[in-house]
């Protein structure tokens, strides 16, 4: 067994449906069920033994104590973490509170049950921890990829609070020799995506007549990776990854945000047209950048490549096509998910011209 946490958000509920569809291990589910958490991602688990999902959060280390004991997961995969730059910006207490306190009592959770248990158990056991490409900072517009060795430069209370984590699984391995594996990947989109980010955010806004909002010019640059690409890696680190070491995670995708924009109006165009034939590249609306937004992303992945054997199956073409789909074939999710406190976060966030 191997116990996931933040299993029923975007990445992780997507990475233990694919673990469940490849693998008879089984998972254990840790999610606090925030906003963002949602039981629905799991909907085709119902029933499976293979699946145990518990309602808790992180921090509570009783509670993970006692999991750890009962389950004796050979590995923790670690999802759970606030992770959206701009609710970050207006209320940074829970990144903190998830991301760094969180992490430090999983940390002390893992390092406790780690250290009790049997040889070749012990040796064997990994404690995975999934960040994000954000803890590097802002690229130059002709400045080289990131690297692994790239120095820490975070720009948001999200990436400050990530890099903060980072930090101190590097240091529970350093320091307690806890055998820790740190992922950093670039913008994933896929389904389950909650529609506060920008590719879900542009899908849904368009199919309800709404105005896209694009921050400033929309020449922000990101390298963007397929969330089902971004499962196989954490599988293949998991799998062969050396303890202590981090791997950066990326679709090889590097894409101004308009361009993601404009992407994703064809499609739409093509796959479900608006009456009279309009683009919905009508609905396109510039709204105020945020306060200090980085201006550009870009992972090198080569030695992921290099160690793990990894790269990505998808190219931005067919993983676009594919999120699209399955938004345009999940109208009830969609629904389920856009409640009214989440309407009026958007409202405010970006202006009466995205909600209206």
């Amino acid at each position: 067994m191997i116990l996931v946490t933040g299993g029923a958000g975007f990445i992780g509920s997507n990475f233990v449906l694919d673990w469940l569809a490849g693998s008879s291990e089984a998972v254990l589910n840790l999610d606090k069920l925030t906003y963002a958490g949602n039981r629905a991602n799991l909907a085709t688990l119902q029933g499976d033994a293979r699946h145990v999902f518990v309602h808790g959060d992180v921090g509570d280390s009783a509670l993970v104590g006692r999991l750890l004991a009962e389950h004796q997961p050979r590995a923790i995969v670690h999802f759970a973490a606030e992770s959206h730059v701009d609710r970050s910006i207006h209320g940074a207490g829970d990144f903190i509170d998830t991301n760094i306190v969180g992490t430090f009592r999983l940390l002390e959770a893992a390092r406790a049950y780690w250290g009790g248990l049997p040889e070749p158990e012990k040796a064997a056991f990994r404690f995975l921890h999934v960040s994000t490409d954000e803890v590097y900072g802002s690229l130059a517009p002709d400045a080289p990829a990131f690297t692994e060795q790239h120095v820490y430069e975070p720009n948001s209370p999200y990436s400050a609070s990530k890099a903060a984590s980072d930090h101190l699984v590097r240091a529970w391995h350093h320091t307690h020799g806890l055998p820790v594996l740190t992922t950093n990947c670039s913008n994933n989109y896929g389904p389950f995506h909650f529609p506060e980010k920008l590719i879900p955010l542009m899908i849904t806004n368009a199919l309800a007549g709404k105005p896209l909002p694009v921050y400033g010019d929309g020449m922000q640059v990101r390298d963007w990776l397929y969330v089902g690409d971004h499962c196989s890696a954490i599988r293949r680190v998991l799998e062969a990854g050396r303890p202590g070491q981090t791997y950066n995670v990326g679709g090889w995708n590097e894409k101004p945000n308009i361009d993601i924009v404009h992407t994703i109006c064809a499609l739409l165009d093509e796959l479900r047209p608006r009456e009279g034939g309009q683009s919905y590249r009508a609905q396109i609306a510039h709204v105020k950048d945020r306060p200090g937004h980085d201006r550009r992303y870009a992972i090198d992945a080569r030695k992921i490549e290099r160690e793990l054997g990894w790269r990505p199956a998808e190219t931005f073409d067919t993983g676009i096509r594919k999120t699209v789909q399955w938004y345009l074939d999940h109208p009830d999710w969609v629904a389920q998910v856009q409640s009214g406190a989440y309407r009026d976060w958007v409202a405010t966030q970006y202006g009466a011209a995205a909600s209206a």
